[in-house]
């Protein structure tokens, strides 16, 4: 199911491309949690030259994808439409496995604490029911 699709999501967040890593929304509680999907592109920008001849999926990038599903799930929320979602913090990141173009991110970012204008959110990046990344987010909302 998608709730909301490229064009929806560029509503909530700033991101545009080619710096948009999430291309639909697939579960949205805002203020709480949220969930989303990125086809990684054959196309991307990053795939001549990480690495030439076995593109991987930049780790900054999934970890970029995941903070826009967090940043989805704050900026949902009525107090918080139209502002921004900055990283503030990022802790404990492990990445599990490759992410290569062709296969799509499932990408989930739970908030587990909000104090103010920070959230404290915990990310998962998967491929099928692969762990390809998790991790500690943190944003400041501007």
């Amino acid at each position: 199911m998608v709730l909301m699709d490229r064009e929806a999501i560029e509503r909530v967040i700033p991101h545009r491309y080619p710096f948009l890593l999430v291309d639909r929304i697939t579960e949205c509680e805002p203020g709480v949690s949220a969930g989303g999907e990125l086809d990684v592109d054959p196309d991307a920008f990053w795939v001549p030259g990480h690495f030439p001849g076995h593109a991987v999926m930049p780790g900054v990038l999934i970890v970029e994808a995941c903070a826009q599903v967090g940043a989805v799930a704050l900026l949902s929320l009525e107090e918080n439409r139209g502002r921004l979602a900055l990283f503030a913090g990022i802790d404990h990141v492990r990445f599990k496995r490759q992410v290569v173009p062709g296969e799509t991110l499932r990408l989930r970012c739970e908030i587990v604490k909000r104090r103010g204008p920070v959230g404290f959110g915990v990310a998962t990046a998967h491929v099928g029911a692969e762990l390809a990344c998790s991790g500690e987010l943190m944003f400041a909302i501007q």
